[in-house]
């Protein structure tokens, strides 16, 4: 089973659910996930 192509959307649904409970946790989700993004578009897939 390939289970790569279904992280984003349940990354997204718990972070969803993350911020609902603690909405403080935003900054970091973002913070993250901006990281992540940079370092993969230096870096290449």
């Amino acid at each position: 089973m390939n289970i790569v192509p279904h992280i984003g959307p349940v990354a997204a649904l718990v972070a969803g659910v993350l911020i609902l409970v603690m909405p403080k946790l935003l900054n970091y989700i973002v913070a993250i996930y901006l990281i992540i993004v940079g370092v993969l578009g230096l870096v290449g897939r």
